[in-house]
């Protein structure tokens, strides 16, 4: 996957001293890291630079460095994704701070597909564990990628409800792909990798030290549509998690938990700010643009079991009846961009007003309608 300009991406990311955000100012100014290093110490110092970093690029560092991960990760089987490949992920390129690079293990493509994230801490209760898995398992079938951290507790439950699915998750590192963390997640990593992907911007023998987790947690949130906290305590990193998300533009949900639970302070508080509640996987569906939702969800007028077959897999749906004649009916009258007028429905189908709203409370029932004041309805789907 790497090309003649890997090296140099690779190149700048090892340079000591610049960061992220320092190495994507200079290709700004340059137009490309090949000409950054090609640049002349004066143009160096004129960006600002301190004088030893500056010196450091013109003196070609971190070159050699990205030659030998280069080798390593080709050894391993790894792929190395610059930020200027066509397969690095497309929502990951918006933010900020973007990694200039990325070391894959599996599936590249899952890289590029509709994702949401799910976190939250590493000592849950029996509940945070049942909803994480419930809900990534619901949303995977609907051919959502779960991203998360592969780190103890919902992070896990999460990739494994994804795969039990039988969809697509992947897991990102605070630290190299060769180090992974924590160790007993080996074999759930190798089921990752067999579908999906593991990531990390980190260097091959990276370890997994506590600085890392927090800005690994920018990458969990920018590749994804929205973040889903299940649950997370005071000071929990899944905190940190949605709030970068917030500062990248992305949906923020939240799972309610027991208000007496010390796990349940992170996702109550998030509801309270504004996050959006969540208790099925409609809910996080129905917050996406209508582009998304028609990729993800069954079209209008398909078969009412549809909803159990939009992904790889199919199962069990939250809705146990299908849809009656009238049920169709009246959901096929109704619309995805604009609330309907009850009289106005009744005037659409062939049925009488009795039969309309006895239709739409049980769509309205099974989630796939929202009732707005006024009784105006608007579909979810």
């Amino acid at each position: 996957m790497a090309d003649d300009s890997t090296l140099y991406w690779l190149g700048l990311a090892h340079v000591e001293g610049l960061g992220v955000r320092g190495a994507h100012r200079l290709i700004e100014r340059f137009g490309s890291p090949q000409a950054v290093y090609y640049a002349s110490l004066t143009e160096l110092e004129g960006c600002g630079l301190r004088a030893p970093v500056a010196q450091a690029i013109f003196a070609q560092a971190g070159l050699k460095d990205a030659e030998k991960q280069l080798e390593a990760a080709a050894k391993a089987g790894f792929q190395l994704v610059p930020l200027s490949s066509d397969s690095y992920p497309p929502l990951l390129k918006q933010i900020a701070d973007p990694p200039l690079a990325l070391y894959v293990r599996g599936d590249v493509e899952a890289l590029a597909e509709y994702a949401v994230a799910m976190v939250g801490t590493r000592r849950p209760t029996a509940y945070g564990s049942s909803v994480a898995h419930r809900l990534a398992a619901d949303l995977a079938q609907r051919r959502l990628t779960i991203v998360s951290g592969l780190a103890r507790g919902i992070d896990s439950a999460c990739h494994r409800g994804a795969l039990e699915a039988k969809g697509r998750t992947v897991a990102v590192l605070g630290s190299g792909l060769d180090v992974l963390y924590p160790r007993e997640n080996k074999n759930l990593a190798d089921r990752i990798a067999e579908s999906g992907a593991v990531i990390s911007e980190f260097p091959l023998g990276t370890s997994p030290a506590p600085e890392n987790f927090p800005i690994r947690n920018r990458i969990i949130s920018g590749v994804a549509l929205g973040v889903v906290i299940v649950e997370a305590a005071e000071y929990s990193g899944s905190l940190i998690t949605a709030r970068l998300a917030l500062e990248q533009n992305r949906e923020v949900f939240a799972v309610p938990g027991n208000v007496t639970s010390a796990q349940s302070f992170g996702p109550n508080h998030l509801i309270k700010q504004g996050a959006k509640l969540v208790d099925q996987w409609i809910d996080v569906i129905e917050e996406f643009p209508a582009s998304v939702r028609e990729r993800l969800l069954p079209p209008v007028g398909a078969p009412a079991d549809a909803l159990d077959q939009t992904a790889p897999g199919g199962g069990p749906s939250l809705f146990e009846q299908s849809l009656t004649p009238e049920q169709k009916l009246v959901f096929e009258a109704l619309r995805l961009d604009e609330a309907l007028f009850v009289d106005s429905i009744c005037g659409a189908v062939s049925l009488s007003q009795p039969r309309v709203l006895t239709a739409l409370l049980h769509l309205e029932m099974n989630g796939l309608i929202r009732q707005l004041p006024g009784k105006n309805f608007i579909r979810k789907l």
